[in-house]
């Protein structure tokens, strides 16, 4: 591709495989790309393997790193957790890719998370008990619900450079986490470690060295800096976090993130940089269906489960069971309404599909309303109640399984059939060599 601008967007409730698509994109580029995290943050789980076997969880780093001189862009929406950056850079280091620090930039203005809201988070988790949510436990929805307030300034990126100023805004922090989990003590075990590190006036300090040390080694873009790399990259790649069922204005609330999963975000920076061009919006899904955690999972199937376990997400930490089901066609059709934009899909795991004998879809959702969007116009709190409904309604629905032809060219012909959307990329591995460009 002599110049291109993709966007990638996982149209299920995550898992579908965007890294393995992100990587694979970059090594058709006819330069190093750059790549715009656009959404989310550390609680992105894009694992990447490349052809000679090295494989990573990419979580902060752009998942396309392991191609030599790509670049990542942390943008505005992004949210960065410095010690977990940390951690992951070590891992980069140790499988050959000592530049990755190098070639990140972050927006100055990207949210910061700290070891206070993970904390807080994981309280909130716990003292739910069986009504939990189904959170990574990375404090994504208490940091972003920080910045919503109007009691103090959010941490932002540009704190990490200004030692007095972090403090402050470390402290005030954890005072405010100290009086939000008081409502919740009767419901926790006063051994809980994150009530432990809350209570802990010494934390202060500790993150605040951890940050200035990592903030040391970061390069930082101004706004103008972002729509520069936005507007001027030869490739320019969008790389999404979590999925379309998961977004926080059309997910199945509450078991939602605080945070848009569709292209909206990216399209609206391409729009603000004036980047020009034709723009690829590629909707990711797996040949089967997945959700990591708690929620409404109309097509699941404990048979699945038991035979695609996924290496790289067990049952441990904090969404809990890893769980499996046919493909949905009615959900799937949902998150293109959700993500108008999309061009054409990505089907991955197709690979895997071959340890089963028979193949099904779902096809339908008998007895539930259709699945709509809400509206933006609506007020947030109209919004939020329709996505409560749709999740009643899907806990009660009875899917309807078709056969489907169980040969990969059958199977995609049937999906195409049913989604009316054309299918550019066909995944039967891994690896970008294991990607079949239709």
């Amino acid at each position: 591709m002599s110049s291109s601008t993709h966007i990638v967007v996982d149209l299920g409730f995550g898992d579908a495989g965007k890294g393995t698509m992100v990587d694979a994109i970059a090594r058709r580029c006819s330069s190093p790309p750059f790549v715009v995290r656009h959404n989310g943050g550390a609680q992105a789980g894009h694992n990447v393997v490349t052809p000679d076997g090295r494989q990573h969880v990419f979580s902060q780093f752009g998942a396309a790193t392991f191609v030599p001189g790509a670049r990542t862009l942390l943008s505005k929406h992004f949210l960065l957790h410095p010690i977990g950056l940390v951690a992951e850079h070590e891992h980069l280091v140790s499988l050959g890719v000592t530049d990755a620090l190098d070639r990140l930039f972050v927006d100055e203005r990207a949210l910061v998370i700290t070891p206070f809201h993970q904390a807080m988070n994981r309280l909130r988790e716990a003292a739910r008990g069986p009504a939990r949510h189904g959170t990574c436990g990375l404090g994504i929805g208490e940091t972003v619900s920080d910045s919503l307030l109007a009691e103090g300034e959010p941490i932002r990126a540009s704190d990490l450079r200004d030692s007095s100023r972090l403090r402050e805004k470390l402290v005030c922090v954890r005072n405010r986490k100290l009086r939000a989990v008081e409502a919740l003590l009767p419901k926790l075990s006063p051994a809980n470690p994150d009530l432990a590190l809350l209570r802990n006036p010494a934390a202060v300090e500790v993150t605040a060295q951890a940050f200035e040390d990592v903030g040391e080694c970061l390069t930082y873009v101004t706004d103008e800096g972002a729509h520069g790399i936005i507007k001027l990259s030869r490739h320019l790649i969008f790389e999404g976090a979590q999925g379309v069922l998961l977004d926080e204005w059309h997910g199945f609330h509450p078991h939602t993130t605080w945070s848009t999963t569709t292209a909206l975000n990216a399209e609206n920076m391409i729009a603000e940089a004036g980047r020009t061009g034709p723009v690829t919006r590629l909707g990711v899904v797996r040949a089967y269906a997945t959700r990591h955690g708690q929620g409404p999972f109309p097509s699941e199937s404990l048979a699945l489960t038991s035979i695609l376990r996924d290496a790289h997400n067990g049952d441990d930490g904090w969404q809990g069971h890893f769980r499996c089901g046919w493909f949905d066609v009615p959900l799937t059709r949902y998150a293109l309404a959700c993500s108008p934009t999309i061009d054409a899909l990505a089907v991955t795991c197709l690979d895997r599909l071959a340890e089963v004998p028979t193949w099904y879809v779902c096809d339908e959702h008998e007895g539930t309303p259709q699945l709509r969007p809400s509206p933006s116009s609506w007020p947030a709190r109209s919004r939020l109640q329709h996505q409560e409904g749709l999740t009643r309604s899907l806990a009660k629905l009875m899917p309807r399984f078709v056969r489907v032809p169980n040969d990969p060219e059958g199977y995609l012909r049937a999906l195409r059939e049913r989604l009316q959307i054309p299918i550019a990329v066909a995944s039967f591995g891994p690896t970008a060599e294991d990607k079949r460009w239709l």
